[in-house]
């Protein structure tokens, strides 16, 4: 099968989360299944750092956006098994950031992503690259689907090509002003309710959402979550309307980066059989890195992310003091976010130095090396689509501690007598979105690990447990081939 993802990051060239992660990583395991993949994606300015073989090809071309018409060309990187593709127009991608600037939207991210949807269609042609399946992420890439449908209909060359598109998080839509319509070139009948408007807006989420012959997001869970109005923000009938389309796969994560044995940022490295030996210097190294006591019978919690609202951090933000006072732990807290947040937790470390330490910025080696030491993993998110974090501790023997939302419930199975008896349980979590749910659930968690045999077999489970794109990946391939025994009648 030929697969052509289109999208606006992807790991290790252009990534802010979730989406970069999982357009670096699963292209690798569904070619290793003996798919032919290639990825499109914009030449940002980040693109040239990464310090990977990127050439120019021999392919320009010009795409119409609005009443205008811009110009571009495709740049390419060929790994072992995947082909890159860059879209380069540096008026619109050679930029400090992906989207935004000091906390700013760029004023113009409609037209740069209206110009990147017909990049990828028409690079499709330039390349003599036809997929069976083109598969579009989020909402910068929404337009694609609807193209597909409207302008290539007619082609011969496309008629035949599914489009599967995906949502990695329901709060980020592409919402813009309605005379942005023109911007996209298509007739304004398509700017309705059942198409391409929402609330007086134009939606670019909603319109890939409707256009596509597929629609997917990140875990099971969500999948559900996202009808509901608590989760499906303001789209949620038009999720319903796709219900018999929708596909909740689980995200996975690479184990060639994320694997206690072979990660080169941990003083230590470990296994499950060596676990019990190792990480304790890498729990003691962390401790001095970050300046907390080596206090190797302490329990040291950690939190890595966005600070911000949805990932729960006000919910810690309400128990951390009670919790620096009352209890004998540690804390380690990486991130950067909301600034209310930042303030409230460098006070409090200033206040209990030798209790908690905050890093406020991104630094991806720090952070394996808190996984690599820390005891447990909190995320007491409001919602998430599936999270990362929380399937990467559970392979270096970190206990999450989550709320039982989205992807947190799919991978994380709460530390009940009952489950602990059939083996199941990997962490602990809680369903009411509340500090005092979150502080009684960190409570069991410390009583468990002052129970050796409970601890060590909350850890093993979690080790021993396959959550890669291996395990994930055919669930793609099952979508895919549905699709187009659907739209082409086999």
């Amino acid at each position: 099968m030929k697969i052509l993802f289109t999208t606006s990051e992807a790991v290790p060239f252009a990534t802010t989360g979730g989406l970069g992660d999982v357009c670096g990583s699963l292209p690798f395991a569904l070619a290793d299944l003996g798919h032919d993949v290639r990825v499109i994606l914009p030449a940002y300015r980040c693109v040239w750092y990464v310090g990977r073989e990127i050439r120019p090809l021999n392919v320009e071309f010009i795409v119409a956006v609005g009443s205008k018409t811009v110009s571009g060309r495709l740049l390419e990187h060929r790994s072992e098994s995947v082909t890159f593709y860059f879209v380069q127009q540096d008026y619109y991608y050679d930029r400090d950031a992906l989207y935004s600037v000091h906390g700013q939207d760029y004023a113009d991210n409609c037209e740069r992503f209206v110009f990147f949807s017909r990049a990828t269609l028409e690079a499709i042609r330039l390349l003599d690259f036809y997929p069976d399946i083109i598969h579009a992420h989020d909402w910068q890439t929404g337009l694609v689907p609807a193209y597909l449908k409207i302008e290539y209909a007619s082609s011969p060359l496309y008629r035949s090509m599914g489009s599967v598109f995906t949502i990695h998080n329901m709060a980020y839509q592409g919402r813009f002003w309605h005379w942005d319509m023109l911007l996209t070139g298509l007739d304004w009948k398509y700017f309705n309710w059942q198409q391409m408007e929402a609330y007086g807006q134009l939606n670019l989420l909603k319109t890939g959402i409707v256009f596509a012959d597929a629609v997917s997001t990140v875990s099971p869970r969500y999948a559900q979550e996202i009808q509901t109005p608590e989760f499906g923000a303001g789209l949620e009938g038009v999720i319903q309307s796709r219900r018999d389309v929708l596909w909740g796969i689980l995200n996975g994560i690479d184990y060639t980066v994320w694997n206690p044995t072979t990660d080169p940022h941990l003083p230590a490295p470990y296994d499950e059989h060596t676990v019990w030996q190792q990480k304790p210097f890498c729990k003691a190294a962390l401790q001095s890195e970050v300046g907390l006591p080596q206090r190797p019978h302490v329990p040291l919690i950690a939190m890595i992310g966005r600070l911000t609202h949805q990932k729960g951090f006000d919910l810690v933000a309400k128990i951390l003091p009670e919790w620096l006072e009352q209890t004998d732990t540690q804390w380690v807290i990486l991130g950067t976010g909301e600034t209310q947040l930042e303030t409230t937790f460098r006070e409090l470390a200033n206040r209990y130095p030798d209790k908690l330490a905050v890093i406020f910025e991104f630094n991806l080696p720090l952070a394996h090396r808190i996984q690599g030491g820390a005891d447990m993993f909190l995320m007491p998110s409001r919602f998430e689509p599936c999270g990362l974090a929380q399937l990467q501790a559970l392979k270096y023997g970190t206990v999450p501690v989550v709320r039982a939302i989205g992807g947190l419930a799919d991978t994380i199975t709460d530390c009940r007598p009952e489950t602990l008896a059939n083996g199941t349980a990997n962490g602990f979590s809680f369903t009411e979105e509340s500090p005092q749910a979150l502080s009684e659930t960190l409570k069991r968690a410390c009583d468990a690990y002052r129970q050796p045999e409970i601890w060590r077999q909350l850890v093993l489970t979690g080790m021993r447990q396959d959550w890669s794109w291996a395990r994930s990946a055919p669930r793609y391939v099952e979508m895919y081939e549905a699709t187009l025994r659907r739209i082409r009648g086999g």
